[in-house]
């Protein structure tokens, strides 16, 4: 079920184109949770997560909306409540219901970035690192210092080769520094190396040669959820990261459209991703799944297609967690959390103590693991 519904998007692109630490003498049973999936749809603003279609982007003029009666009848709903479901359902039918969700600003529960800069080397890294980095100040391809929560998991012997990346921006190897510490990160327009390759790695590799590459750095959704998918089946990775960035490349071309419809699938393919796991006996009721972006947007007509030091708005973000030591408070309110405590939150879900070897970290989101 994972493989086909993306399999036939594959197929339509050939032809297509609150900071609360944990106190230091609080003791909890180990977790359920020994696998965990991390996905960022890059750049998706809280604006449309927590309400939906934006009606004043629905148009040509501000959205460069191609068909806007098709757009409407997918997305398009009286209440912000009804429209965010429409686009988003499994975040809001499942994980609102059995997880958590942070970053609703109308309940007080903001979730901001704190590196102030608004795009994504700096997001990425503090997603994965746990702390701003004032040093990281571009996109370019450098080898990051910062020790990341995949690179710390990494180097223990229960995760060793077992922790994986597959990502549509090609910058994700010097994010987590791969060259240095061996970590498996597969990005943008390259080949899945696999020794042997089952068969629909080689077909999609014979595949990526007629692909319009419509972005030079950054792939489309569906190559990287494909890999990412073959990878999980096949080799049964503990740590999991997926990084999608159509949301974001859409969003910078101004088609609104295609931005809404990007965010759909890869609610889709979330959706498809989690009932798979609970028909494989090392995943049900073992895994967490962990959902972010590294940065927001603009909030009015003219700026949502950016983001940076200069756009208002641009640095609050959500994130949402579903898993089996999460308790299922849906939408959280009154708490303020940062984008830097994913990373002590993906390994606490894990039974592991990132902030104790990196102590610039941000402590784990509060109240996502149970006692």
């Amino acid at each position: 079920m994972l493989r086909s519904t993306f399999r036939i998007a594959f197929t339509h692109i050939l032809v297509l184109v609150a900071v609360v630490p944990i106190g230091a003498g609080e003791k909890q049973a180990r977790p359920r949770t020994e696998n965990a999936i991390v996905v960022t749809l890059d750049g998706f603003r809280f604006q449309e997560f927590f309400g939906g279609a934006d009606d004043m982007l629905l148009n040509k003029q501000f959205g460069g909306v191609k068909d806007l009666d098709g757009l409407k009848k997918r997305f398009w709903r009286e209440k912000p409540e009804e429209r965010r479901e429409a686009l988003l359902p499994f975040f809001w039918k499942t994980i609102a219901k059995d997880g958590q969700i942070f970053g609703d600003r109308a309940r007080k529960a903001t979730t901001r970035l704190t590196n102030g800069l608004k795009f994504s080397y700096p997001g990425y890294s503090e997603i994965f690192c746990g702390f701003a980095d004032p040093g990281i100040t571009s996109n370019a391809k450098k080898s990051n210092a910062n020790l990341s929560v995949l690179e710390f998991l990494h180097e223990k012997p229960a995760y060793k080769n077992r922790v994986a990346a597959f990502c549509t921006w090609d910058v994700f190897p010097w994010i987590f520094r791969a060259e240095r510490n061996g970590l498996k990160v597969h990005t943008d327009w390259n080949p899945v190396k696999d020794d042997p390759g089952t068969d629909r790695q080689r077909a999609m590799n014979a595949s990526l040669p007629f692909l319009p590459r419509y972005w030079p750095d950054n792939c489309f959704d569906v190559i990287t959820m494909e890999y990412a998918s073959e990878h999980l089946l096949r080799h049964k990775p503990r740590v999991l990261y997926i990084g999608l960035g159509e949301t974001a490349e859409w969003g910078h071309g101004r088609r609104y459209d295609l931005h809404l419809d990007a965010a759909n699938n890869a609610d889709r393919y979330l959706a498809e991703l989690w009932q798979t796991l609970q028909t494989l006996p090392q995943y049900k009721d073992k895994t967490s799944l962990i959902i972010t972006t590294d940065h927001g947007r603009g909030d009015t007509r003219v700026d949502w297609t950016d983001h940076g030091k200069k756009v208002p708005l641009a640095e609050f973000i959500w994130i949402a967690v579903l898993g089996p030591d999460t308790p299922g408070l849906g939408v959280r309110e009154n708490v303020e959390t940062t984008q830097g405590q994913v990373a002590a939150t993906i390994a606490h879900l894990l039974g592991e103590d990132f902030v104790a070897a990196s102590a610039k970290a941000a402590p784990p989101l509060p109240g996502v693991r149970g006692k």
